[in-house]
Formats: structure tokens, sequence, C-alpha cells
């Protein structure tokens, strides 16, 4: 199944319109692969007419559909770990120290759940003998990551990064026909709020948050949805809140109004 030069330009500019995603000629191949399954679902000739009958569909299900095929969600557990010792050896400390009674954490593009998971365990074996009330909102494009997220259900190989002591903890081996996956245990799950948020739209939650990870998505966007973003979750941070991104992603070059910290961690300053 071939697509035009035109209609993938014109595919491009829609994606980019409705999730801020900047496709290049490079995805074009990946493009072909992931939307063509739901050409052939739909028994339709080619792509113009796929793009007709998202453009067309007023409940919003197949655009949500197609953007979870575009979506790249890759990820594990103690991903980026220098953020987690971060949080560790200087965060959550001061949390302690200052007896901060409500601590509000989001986990924005969280994919299938390893990061959120990962949060919730370091608060655990961190705030013990704290009565701070923690909870972690985790959001995602994606319908069918998040979906994962909540089962919080993982194949043997997903759980190599994560400690023995913990992995014994915190979830639960399957037996029988489960045998080779793994569970979050409740006590983690009922910590986490799943769910699904579009960043180029409103933000529906208005904090405010102490922390943000937003990890390796902003690499996605181009510099003007990137200000623009990074301008929003600093609406919504508390003063003094930290914001994550990505090893690989930086807010140099770009307008903002955060404190920078260190490589990836920047800060709201104090008012």
């Amino acid at each position: 199944m071939e697509i035009s030069d035109k209609e993938y330009k014109q595919f491009c500019d829609f994606i980019y319109t409705h999730s801020g995603i900047r496709l290049h000629e490079g995805k074009k191949e990946m493009v072909k692969a992931r939307v063509g399954k739901h050409i052939r679902a739909w028994k339709l000739p080619g792509f113009k007419q796929y793009f007709d009958l998202v453009r067309k569909d007023e409940t919003g299900v197949e655009l949500i559909r197609l953007l979870d095929a575009i979506s790249t969600n890759l990820t594990y557990f103690f991903r980026e770990p220098q953020h987690f010792k971060y949080l560790e050896e200087r965060v959550i400390p001061e949390f302690s120290k200052e007896a901060i009674q409500k601590i509000r954490v989001w986990s924005a593009g969280c994919s299938t759940g390893e990061e959120p998971y990962t949060l919730a365990m370091i608060f655990m074996e961190h705030m013990k003998s704290s009565s701070a009330d923690w909870q972690i909102l985790a959001t995602d494009l994606s319908t069918k990551v998040l979906k994962e997220a909540q089962q919080g259900i993982y194949p043997h190989e997903k759980m190599r990064t994560i400690r023995p002591d913990l992995l014994r903890k915190y979830f639960q081996k399957g037996v029988n026909g489960h045998a080779g996956f793994y569970k979050v245990k409740k006590e983690l799950r009922d910590r986490i709020y799943f769910a699904r948020l579009n960043l180029m739209e409103s933000f529906p939650i208005k904090g405010p948050f102490d922390l943000i990870f937003c990890r390796n998505v902003m690499i996605y966007f181009d510099r003007v949805t990137q200000e623009n973003l990074a301008a929003r979750f600093h609406s919504v941070l508390k003063s003094g809140g930290l914001f994550f991104v990505g090893h690989s992603e930086s807010l140099l070059g770009i307008k903002h109004n955060f404190k920078y910290l260190s490589p990836s961690i920047y800060q709201r300053q104090s008012s």
C-alpha cells in the first residue's frame, strides 16, 4: 500500500495539528506500516480514504486509534536512574524535613506505566516514616498503552531493571497460566491515577504539582510546541517545584521561566 508525497505531507500536518508530534520523511515507512493496518481493517482502498474517515469521524474514536498507532512508547523500569537517585538523595529528604503533608506528582507521557510505578516504589521506600499524602497522576496520549499501564502486568524480561527485593515486595509473580508475568500489587496501583491526556489540549488539571516528569516526550515536538508546553507545565508547578525532562532533551535554546538545576532537571523559582 503506497502513500504519495502529497498524502504523506497532509498526514504529517494532520498529526502535528492534533498531537504536536512532528514527523519527517524518515518516518514514512513506519507510517505506511502502522496506518496500513487500520486501512486494511476498514477495507479501504488507500490512505486518502482513511484520512477522510478520520476527519469525518465526529466521535473522535478513530483519531485516538490513529494517534495510538503513531505514538512511540519505549520505556522500562528505573529508566534514566540518575533522576530517581536525585529524588532519593535530594528531593524526598527535603519533603520530610519540611514536613510537607500533601505531595502531587505528574508523570506526563507515562506510556505502559513503568515510570509512574517506579516513582511509586521510590516514594513507598523513602516516605515510610512520613504521614504525607502522596499521589501520582499518570497520563498519556495513547489509550492502548494506558490500558496496559492500568493492568500493571509485565513479562519477566521487563523486570530485569528492578532490584530483587523491590520485585518481591511490590509485584506478584504469576503462576500456572500466568507464569512468566508479574502484576503490580494493589498498594502501589492505588497510589496512581491513570488518564488519557493530549498535551496539545488544555490541561483539565490545575495542580499545583510538586514534581512533573515529562521525559523523552518533548523531543518529538518542534521548538514552538516545546516552548508552549514548557510554559504550561510551569504554570501548574508549585513554587519551588521540579520539572524533569529526558537525558537526551534540554530546555536550552527555547524560551522558558525555569531555573536550571542540573542536566535535565529544572525548577520553578520560588516567588
